[in-house]
C-alpha cells in the first residue's frame, strides 16, 4: 500500500495505509465502547478525519452508521433515534452526547486492532434522512452492497481515477459528501476535508493543491461567479466542476466558464439512490442532468395512469439499480416508495430517445434547499405551535443561490411579527429549514379536503427570492 497521501485536512496527512490502520485502531476502541456488528450507531460531528475514520470503523465491525447532521436541533435528533433505533453513538456534539452513551472522538485510542469477522454484504451499513410528505425525516437504509455499487456508479460517471485530486468541502452527514468521501478513498484518489466551506480557501486549494475534480451546488456555483477577482486564481488543474442537488442554473455556469475556462458535469442522484444520472465527461451539457449511469435503468410514467411514456413525454421518473436503497424507517413509508420494484423519484421530467433526462418539476411538495429537502409540513409543524399562528402553509420560491427558498403564508391570531416568526422556527429547526420570508394573508387556501392550494400561495407570492 503506498504511503503517499490519501487524506489531508489543514496540515495533518494521512497515507492509506494510515487511515487503515487508524481505523482498525478506532474499531477496537468502538468494540469497547459496546458496538457489536447489527448495531446502529449514531454519528454526529464536525468536518474531521475522525468523521471518516468513524464511518469506516463502524463498518469493519459490520454494524451500521446512522448519519445525523451537527445543525439539528433536539427534537430533530430525537426523532432520528427513535425511527432508527441507534443506541449507541460517536461524535463530538454535546447534544448526542446527552442522549445517548456517546464514545466522543477526541478521546485517544489504540494505533491497531482486530481480527474483524467478514462482514455481511446485506447488512445495513448506513442510514440517511430524506424528509417525506408527511413532515418528518425518513431514514434511507443502505446495505454494505447498495452503497458499494453506489461508489462504484459515482466512480465510473466521474471517470475519477488514482491521478485525481478532489476537495470535500460539503457536509459528510449528507449522501454526496459522504459518496465522495469513500469513491476517492476506494479510487485512492488525493483528497482534501476542510473543516467547513470557505470560498475563498476552496479556490486557494484549487491552485495550491492543483485539484483536478471540484463538487459544487447551487451556492457554491452562485459564490464561484460573482467573485469578484476570480481570474485571478489558477483553476487550470480541474478537469471540471460537478454540479448536482438541484439542476443546473445555465446563467450561472456560463459565467463561471467564460470567466475561468472551465466547464461543468452535471449530476443526478438521491439519498434513495445515490447516482441515477450523469453527464458524460467529455460531452456535458447544461440542459440536462446527463444519461443513466451504468447499471441505473430509467423511465418515466404518466403522473394520471401510470401507464410507461415514450421519448420526450413528460411524467414521474422511474428507476433501478442495485445501488436502490434498501428501504425506509419507519418501514410502512417504504412501500409508496416503489411501483413494481421501480424507485419512484418524485421528480418530473423527460427522457428523450438518446436517453438524456431532463427535470421539470416534483411529484411531491418537497422544498429543495441548498441540496436539502424540507418538508414543508414539518416546518408548518412548528409554526402552528406559535399562539399567534392561526393558520399556515410553507412552499418553495426559486432562488439563484440555493435552489429554492423557503416562504410561509401565515394567518395571525394575534399581532407577531415576520422576524419572530422565522427565529421560532430557526430556533427548533436546521437553519436550511427556517423560512427566508414570512407574508400574512387572511386564509391560507386549501382544498374542501383541507389540503394546502400551494400553487395558489406560489402563483401570489412565489417571486424569485432575491436575499
Amino acid at each position: 500500500m503506498s504511503d503517499r497521501a490519501a487524506l489531508v485536512f489543514e496540515e495533518r496527512k494521512y497515507s492509506l495505509a494510515q487511515v487503515e490502520t487508524l481505523t482498525d485502531g478506532l474499531a477496537a476502541a468502538l468494540v469497547k465502547h459496546g458496538v457489536r456488528a447489527g448495531e446502529r450507531v449514531a454519528l454526529m460531528a464536525s468536518n474531521r478525519p475522525e468523521f471518516i475514520l468513524a464511518v469506516r470503523a463502524a463498518w469493519r465491525l459490520g454494524a451500521a452508521i446512522v448519519l445525523l447532521s451537527p445543525s439539528w436541533k433536539q427534537a430533530e435528533i430525537e426523532h432520528a433515534l427513535s425511527i432508527t433505533g441507534a443506541r449507541r453513538a460517536v461524535g463530538d456534539q454535546e447534544a448526542l452526547g446527552r442522549l445517548l452513551p456517546m464514545w466522543h472522538l477526541d478521546e485517544p485510542f489504540p494505533a491497531a486492532g482486530g481480527p474483524f469477522p467478514d462482514p455481511d454484504p446485506d447488512a445495513d451499513a448506513l442510514l440517511v434522512f430524506s424528509s417525506g410528505t408527511t413532515g418528518l425525516p425518513k431514514a434511507v437504509r443502505h446495505t454494505r452492497r447498495s452503497f458499494a455499487a453506489a461508489v462504484g456508479h459515482w466512480r465510473d460517471a466521474l471517470g475519477l481515477t488514482a491521478a485525481d485530486r478532489i476537495q470535500i468541502t460539503t457536509p459528510p452527514s449528507h449522501i454526496l459528501g459522504l459518496l465522495n468521501i469513500v469513491t476517492a478513498l476506494e479510487t485512492g484518489s488525493w483528497m482534501r476535508l476542510h473543516r467547513r466551506f470557505d470560498l475563498e480557501l476552496m479556490l486557494r486549494s484549487i491552485e495550491r493543491d492543483r485539484i483536478t475534480v471540484e463538487m459544487a451546488v447551487a451556492p457554491i456555483a452562485l459564490a464561484i461567479a460573482s467573485h469578484p477577482a476570480l481570474e485571478t486564481y489558477d483553476l487550470s488543474s480541474l478537469r471540471y466542476i460537478m454540479w448536482g442537488a438541484t439542476p443546473v442554473t445555465a446563467s450561472v455556469a456560463e459565467t463561471v466558464t467564460r470567466r475561468t475556462g472551465v466547464g461543468w458535469l452535471p449530476a443526478y442522484g438521491a439519498s434513495e439512490l445515490p447516482v441515477i444520472a450523469c453527464n458524460p465527461v467529455g460531452g456535458a451539457r447544461l440542459d440536462s442532468v446527463g444519461q443513466a449511469v451504468g447499471g441505473v435503468r430509467l423511465r418515466v410514467v404518466s403522473l394520471e395512469s401510470g401507464a410507461v411514456l415514450g421519448p420526450g413525454e413528460t411524467g414521474e421518473i422511474q428507476a433501478r439499480a442495485e445501488s436502490l436503497m434498501a428501504g425506509y424507517l419507519p418501514a410502512e413509508a417504504t412501500a409508496e416508495a416503489f411501483d413494481d420494484g421501480w424507485y419512484r423519484t418524485g421528480d418530473v421530467g423527460t427522457l428523450d430517445a438518446d436517453g438524456w433526462l431532463r427535470l421539470t418539476d416534483r411529484v411531491r411538495e418537497m422544498v429543495k434547499v441548498r441540496g436539502f429537502q424540507v418538508a414543508p409540513a414539518e416546518v408548518e409543524g412548528v409554526l402552528h405551535a406559535h399562539p399567534a399562528v392561526a393558520d399556515c402553509a410553507v412552499f418553495g420560491v426559486p432562488d439563484a443561490a440555493d435552489g429554492e427558498a423557503l416562504t410561509a403564508a401565515v394567518t395571525p391570531v394575534a399581532p407577531v411579527d415576520a422576524a419572530e416568526l422565522i427565529a421560532w422556527v430557526g430556533e427548533r429547526l436546521a437553519s436550511y429549514k427556517r423560512p427566508r420570508a414570512v407574508v400574512f394573508v387572511d386564509e391560507i387556501p386549501r382544498l374542501p379536503s383541507g389540503k394546502v392550494l400551494r400553487r395558489v400561495l406560489k402563483e401570489r407570492y412565489g417571486r424569485t427570492s432575491d436575499h
